[in-house]
């Protein structure tokens, strides 16, 4: 499907969360994560989110973080869109990070909203107008209550899109539908809805969202790009169909925590190593147990 992006809107299609592979040491592992890069861009997905919560920036300090994006944006030779993950708690740090941390060769960034400080909704708001007069580039919010702890309400995303003219979408993971409606009401026409929750990608799109940013297409980025693009395209029938094919991939990724269930897939499928950082661990082998028995199913 692809994105136009001329000035930073119109995403459309999957997004992948990629995740930061890490050797058994510790360190970053850049051979895995090119290889990472290049399996999910053959597979279909249409840009990449760096430094997503899937990619674990809570545990990675800030010389590795700019040093992810640098090789991302090298290796990648704009071959397809990059996002750059660049969210927190911390206002004055991240607006800091979006003036000095290298951005080169990418489209936009994507901010989750402060957690752990409990803002009210006015400082959610007030956050933002200050990274959106920071940001070099387009802004996407990211609102995940599951994660950060409190909710970004329609009407402060709305009141955000109004007044931060660079900031054209949200990847919206609250699972709440009249959240999602009350948006698509009355959000301006070139702001997006992105849906950040796989399971729900199919139904968001049939109510207006423009495509997904996605934790299973890490893992199976053919199937995941074939559904959204099916679902893009209103071949809602087929859409459903790959839905329900992945539907208990999806349930696996989370029972361990994010994004330690998509690696251990992938460690499964011999694509990287499942390694996470404290205080996350890899996955259980009962986990295991159950990827090699959805693996033997599909064989079957």
């Amino acid at each position: 499907m692809g994105i136009t992006n001329t000035q930073g809107k119109n995403f459309r299609g999957t997004g992948v969360a990629l995740i930061t592979p890490f050797r058994p040491d510790g360190e970053i592992d850049y051979p895995g994560l090119k290889k990472i890069l290049d399996y999910t861009r053959e597979g279909g997905v249409d840009y990449y989110v760096i430094l997503g919560t899937t990619g674990e920036p809570a545990t990675l300090d800030k010389e590795e973080k700019i040093k992810i994006l640098e090789f991302v944006a090298e290796y990648n030779q704009g071959r397809i869109p990059l996002i750059a993950g660049m969210g927190g708690n911390n206002t004055r740090e991240i607006s800091h990070n979006l003036k000095e941390y290298p951005l080169e060769g990418y489209s936009a960034v994507l901010s989750v909203s402060p957690y752990y400080n409990k803002p009210s909704q006015e400082g959610i708001y007030q956050h933002y107008k200050a990274l959106s007069q920071a940001s070099p580039l387009p802004i996407m919010l990211y609102n995940v209550p599951g994660r950060t702890g409190t909710n970004v309400l329609a009407e402060t995303t709305l009141r955000i899109a109004s007044d931060c003219p660079n900031v054209f979408g949200i990847k919206e993971a609250s699972g709440n539908f009249d959240q999602f409606s009350e948006i698509l009401r009355h959000k301006a026409e070139n702001f997006e809805l992105i849906s950040g929750d796989d399971g729900l990608a199919v139904p968001m799109i049939a109510l207006g969202a423009t495509g997904l940013i996605s934790v299973i297409a890490n893992s199976h980025p053919y199937p995941c790009s074939e559904m959204v693009r099916k679902a893009l395209e209103g071949n809602f029938l087929e859409a459903r169909k790959d839905h329900l094919k992945l539907s208990a991939w999806m349930s696996v990724l989370f029972k361990e925590s994010n994004p330690t269930g998509v690696k251990a897939i992938l460690q499964v499928n011999g694509i990287c190593g499942d390694m996470v950082r404290l205080p996350l661990v890899p996955g259980s082998e009962s986990l295991r147990k159950e990827i090699h028995s959805l693996q033997m199913e599909k064989a079957g």
